[in-house]
């Protein structure tokens, strides 16, 4: 079944349009809001906490977000988040100085929490509609679109915010979340209501029980949040700060290291997918470990640095993904949207731990390619890790 295939199901061709815009939208001000900060004189830590805040929702919110997911009807929930992401996001034009700082991270806090819950229900949402190979296909396809606006995003908002600046690139973002509101108008989803009759309370624990009795989910888990190293937007504004920015501008140069890391992203489905097995999974982890580490040492230049950010954005896509069907796969569906977001939390842990990594790390006087090789580092470990899982769970 191919990728077209797959989009020939109203529901996901309808959701992966709308799952465009918005991502398009969120990685297009995120250069805004990173190069502001840059240009009001924001230190290692405040860029690192500034990161660190888009990620802390799905941290602290997974057993409510789950909850949400489990109980509220999809769309209208979809509704609800988009209009919070707008609103979020207006609010960015009113920060002017670092004085403000604090009221960005609550904003973005906010939009990012929205972010983290419709994210979540949508890969709830999947199994519910589609399995087996089709579903793999719809992930895959989530992902691509995620790299695709990633790439397009960051690389348009880096040149939108150096000729118009940041108030006009928050504007034009909320612009793009109106029109996925008005395209999640459209959608009609129709799929079988699993009733809860059990207080939400109950539902909290119910959910945690079923995670703690799912051994194999738990290592899951913890395997898909290994991707959770790749979370380098604080390493990518510190080298544009650091090294490059007397070779070409802040935002400009953020926009096209991350717009070259996303366009592997995007490619590098078309070339793994069909290759990636349970059996072999763990060798794509040390590619990804010597992917990271083969861009520490072109850091010097930023040419080759470019070159090494589209190597390392080769394979996470599908470890991504991959990782993620597994999960998938081992949840009952009654358990969906709270497995979902557990999941999630742990995944942003990882980018949360990645963050601050960065940022102390550079400010006690670690160099960014030690950071980096550091980074690649952990790889080996998770391909270790997921070899001990596979003799233990798979190979009975």
């Amino acid at each position: 079944m191919t990728y077209l295939d797959t989009l020939k199901h109203p529901v996901i061709r309808r959701l992966s349009l709308i799952q465009f815009i918005s991502y398009f939208g969120t990685w297009f001000s995120q250069v805004a809001i990173f190069s502001m900060i840059v240009a009001y004189g924001a230190d290692e830590i405040t860029i690192a906490l500034t990161a660190t805040m888009a990620m802390l929702p799905a941290v602290i919110l997974a057993p409510v977000i789950g909850l949400i997911i489990d109980r509220i009807e999809f769309k209208k929930l979809m509704s609800i988040l988009l209009l919070v992401e707008i609103s979020m996001t207006l609010g960015f034009i009113f920060i002017n100085s670092l004085e403000y700082v604090w009221v960005l991270m609550i904003l973005i806090f906010i939009r990012s929490s929205a972010a983290s819950m419709l994210f979540s229900a949508e890969m709830a949402l999947f199994p519910k509609l589609v399995s087996g190979e089709m579903l793999k296909n719809t992930n895959e396809i989530h992902s691509v679109i995620w790299s695709l606006c990633y790439a397009l995003g960051m690389a348009v908002g880096g040149i939108v915010t150096y000729y118009v600046g940041f108030d006009m690139a928050f504007t034009i973002d909320a612009m793009l979340y109106t029109v996925a509101v008005l395209l999640l108008i459209g959608l009609n989803l129709s799929i079988e209501k699993i009733p809860h009759t059990e207080s939400n309370f109950e539902m909290l624990k119910s959910g945690f029980n079923y995670l703690r009795s799912q051994k194999k989910i738990l290592h899951l888990i913890l395997l898909h949040a290994a991707i959770g190293l790749t979370s380098f937007d604080a390493l990518i504004t510190l080298l544009a700060d650091f090294q490059y920015k007397e070779f070409i501008a802040v935002p400009l140069a953020i926009g096209w290291m991350n717009a070259t890391r996303a366009l592997g992203l995007m490619i590098g489905p078309f070339f793994i997918s069909k290759i990636i097995t349970k059996e072999n999974l763990h060798y794509f982890f040390i590619l990804q470990g010597l992917a990271i580490i083969l861009w520490s040492q072109l850091e010097y230049n930023f040419y080759f640095a470019m070159i090494g950010l589209f190597v390392t954005g080769f394979f996470i896509t599908t470890l991504w993904s991959y990782t993620y069907l597994l999960i998938q796969e081992e949840t009952d569906i009654k358990y969906m949207g709270r497995i979902i977001s557990y999941n999630d939390m742990f995944f942003m842990l990882s980018n949360v731990a990645t963050a601050l990594f960065i940022g102390y790390a550079a400010k006690w006087g670690m160099s960014l390619e030690s950071i980096t090789f550091t980074l690649g580092l952990g790889f080996f470990f998770f391909a270790g890790y997921y070899r001990w899982f596979k003799q233990k769970f798979i190979n009975l």
